[in-house]
């Protein structure tokens, strides 16, 4: 019986502990491992392929209103979790509501910093309503690799 009532003590806290984590975890790590985990899977099975899975509203690079996206450094769209339809089209001009070039200032910060961080206007895919969006972004060979979160 008390083996019983330790395991189940252990699981208990494993759960709380795995709970905490994510209800309390940083938005700003999730978005990094987010991408650091986009890179790494394009690194193991080729671009288009991760590609794919990052185009699939339901793969592994989508976690409800958070997914990655893929751009040429020229501001082309290579894949993106929310709007697939968007491959092959440039967005280096796009602005928000504000007129804040975000796509441009994406590739402007990776060309010269490898990586970082760039807030902008976006339309929430849970929310349908337009939100303060905080993206990181990291340079991979040619692309830029992104995801944010809504705040």
């Amino acid at each position: 019986m008390k083996k019983f009532i330790v395991v189940w003590l252990a699981v208990g806290i494993v759960l709380s502990c795995a709970i905490l984590s994510y209800a309390g975890g940083s938005k700003e790590k999730d978005a990094q491992e987010m991408v650091k985990k986009a890179i790494a899977y394009i690194k193991e099975v080729g671009r288009e392929k991760a590609f794919d899975e990052i185009n699939n509203k339901k793969g592994r690079f989508t976690v409800k209103d958070t997914y990655v996206f893929a751009n040429k450094l020229d501001g082309t769209v290579l894949a993106h979790g929310q709007f697939p339809q968007w491959a092959g089209k440039n967005h280096m001009d796009i602005k928000d509501d504000n007129q804040t070039k975000f796509v441009k200032l994406m590739i402007d910060l990776v060309k010269k910093n490898n990586s970082g961080w760039v807030s902008y206007d976006f339309i929430n895919p849970v929310t349908k309503k337009v939100q303060k969006k905080r993206t990181y972004v990291e340079k991979y060979k040619d692309i830029v690799v992104g995801c944010g979160y809504y705040q």
